[in-house]
C-alpha cells in the first residue's frame, strides 16, 4: 500500500503567509473586494493555527480602484487595472514563495490567479520544480479577448496562463505561455461556454465536470486528478490549488457572484480537499471569488474556512502516519 505523508506534523511546522488581494476588477459584480476580510472575519488564521500552522499575515495590498468600465478596442473590461493588479499578486506570492513558506492568496476574483500562478511558474523553474494546478471551479475560465460574451477577465486566466489570453496578463511569469495546458487539472465544471468547450478541446486540458463526479464519485476523481503526487513520485512537484468559492453547490455556499447550481457537496467538498491532504504536496493556495455581499452572515466564509482546515490536514479520526496533533 502507498506511504502516505503526514499533512503537518510538530516537528515539521508548517509556515504559510495570507496575502489579501481585495478587489473585484476583473467581476461583473462588486462584492469580491471584501473576500478577504470575510475570511479573516470567520477566523481562517486561527483555524490555521489550531492545526500548528504558523500564519503570517499581510494584510489587504492596496491597488487600483473598480472603474467599472465598458469594453475597450480589444473587447475587455479594466484591463490596465486587472494587470495592475496582477502583478500586485505575482509579486506579493513570489516573495513569499522566495521565503519558503507557504502563500494563501485571498481574492478578490479569478483574475488574480492569472498573477499567483505565474509566480509559482517562474518560482518553479528557478527551482527545477514540476508544477501541477489544480482548477475548483464551477466555470472553465477559459474564454480569450475574441471569444468573451462579457469581457469581464476573471473568465480567462487559464487561457491567459495558456499563452492564449492578453498578451500583458499572459506573460506575467516570464515566459508565455506560463505553463503547459497539461499542468491543469480543472474539478467541479458545470458552466461552460460553447467557445470555451472548443479551447478545452484544444488545449487538452484534463476536466472532471459534474457529470464526471457523479458518474465515477469524488473519490475517483480525486484520484486520478492526485495521480503521481504520493510517495517520492510527487518529490519534485509544486502542488497549488485554486479554489473557487463557486466550485461549491450555492445551497451550501451563497456567498459567491457566480453561482450554478448542481456543485459539489459538502461532503464531497470535504473528500476533496482530504484527499489533497494525504499526498502531502499542498505548496499554495487561492481562495477567490467569495462575496460576503451575497452571503448570509458570513455562512460562505465559514465554510471554506472549515475546507481549509481539511485541506491543511484536520480529519475525524487519525490517518496512516498522522500526528496525534492532528
Amino acid at each position: 500500500m502507498e506511504h502516505m505523508p503526514s499533512p503537518i506534523s510538530e516537528s515539521h511546522a508548517m509556515q504559510a503567509t495570507l496575502i489579501g488581494i481585495p478587489t473585484d476588477v476583473g467581476a461583473s459584480r462588486l462584492g469580491a473586494a471584501m473576500g478577504p476580510d470575510a475570511l479573516r472575519v470567520a477566523q481562517l488564521a486561527p483555524a490555521l493555527e489550531q492545526l500548528g500552522v504558523a500564519v503570517n499575515d499581510l494584510g489587504n495590498l492596496a491597488g487600483p480602484v473598480n472603474p467599472r468600465g465598458g469594453r475597450d478596442a480589444q473587447g475587455l473590461r479594466n484591463l490596465a487595472e486587472c494587470l495592475h493588479w496582477n502583478q500586485i499578486a505575482h509579486d506579493a506570492v513570489l516573495q513569499v514563495l522566495q521565503q519558503s513558506r507557504l502563500p494563501i492568496m485571498l481574492g478578490g476574483d479569478h483574475t488574480l490567479a492569472t498573477g499567483s500562478i505565474s509566480a509559482i511558474a517562474r518560482h518553479c523553474r528557478a527551482t527545477g520544480k514540476r508544477l501541477r494546478v489544480l482548477w475548483l471551479d464551477a466555470h472553465s475560465d477559459c474564454n480569450t479577448p475574441e471569444s468573451s460574451p462579457s469581457g469581464n477577465l476573471h473568465g480567462m486566466p487559464v487561457s491567459s496562463l495558456c499563452g492564449l489570453g492578453p498578451a500583458e496578463l499572459a506573460s506575467l511569469s516570464g515566459t508565455t505561455p506560463a505553463l503547459p495546458a497539461s499542468a491543469f487539472c480543472q474539478i467541479g465544471l458545470r458552466s461552460v461556454d460553447a467557445s470555451e468547450k472548443l479551447m478545452i478541446r484544444a488545449l487538452g486540458l484534463e476536466v472532471y465536470d459534474m457529470r464526471a463526479i457523479d458518474e465515477l464519485g469524488m473519490r475517483e476523481v480525486m484520484r486520478r486528478a492526485l495521480d503521481g503526487l504520493l510517495g517520492t513520485e510527487g518529490e519534485d512537484t509544486h502542488l497549488h490549488l485554486s479554489f473557487d468559492v463557486d466550485f461549491l453547490d450555492p445551497d451550501i455556499a451563497p456567498g459567491t457572484g457566480t453561482p450554478v447550481r448542481g456543485g459539489p457537496t459538502y461532503r464531497e467538498a470535504q473528500l476533496c480537499m482530504e484527499m489533497i491532504a494525504d499526498t502531502g504536496r499542498l505548496a499554495s493556495l487561492d481562495i477567490v471569488e467569495l462575496n460576503p455581499a451575497l452571503d448570509l452572515r458570513n455562512q460562505t466564509a465559514e465554510l471554506v474556512v472549515d475546507l481549509v482546515q481539511s485541506l491543511f490536514g484536520q480529519s475525524t479520526l487519525m490517518r496512516r502516519d498522522a500526528s496525534p496533533a492532528t
